[in-house]
């Protein structure tokens, strides 16, 4: 059963920098495009980034400019690097495919990312 597993979240300044991983059990990682997303308490998740399996990347206008999607597919890994966090970041952080997340890959227990003073 493939796996997902989010690092990396943490507590943060306004305006600091945390850099988000998620590594995929398995070795079908490489043809999916992926997706990072956030939820806060009693609100949808959110798509906030995307990857394709070749690397064309998209993200919400909320992020746009301060955050940055990558993958490495020889390590089954994505990454997430936010930059100038705001208290608005505050969520949990999950990865998942980007088609149809959570029906493929099952979703993580997310990673917690607050912005705070």
């Amino acid at each position: 059963q493939v796996q997902l597993v989010e690092s990396g979240g943490g507590l943060v300044q306004p305006g600091g920098s945390l850099r988000l991983s998620c590594v995929v059990s398995g070795n079908i990682f490489r043809v999916y495009p992926m997706g990072w997303y956030r939820q806060t308490p009693g609100k949808q998740r959110e798509l906030v980034a995307r990857i394709s399996n070749g690397g064309t990347t998209d993200y919400a206008d909320s992020v746009k400019g301060r955050f940055t999607i990558s993958r490495d597919n020889a390590k089954n890994t994505m990454y997430l690097q936010m930059n100038s966090l705001k208290p608005e970041d505050t969520a949990v952080y999950y990865c998942n495919s980007a088609i149809l997340p959570g029906t493929t890959f099952g979703w993580g227990q997310g990673t917690q990312v607050t912005v705070s003073s």
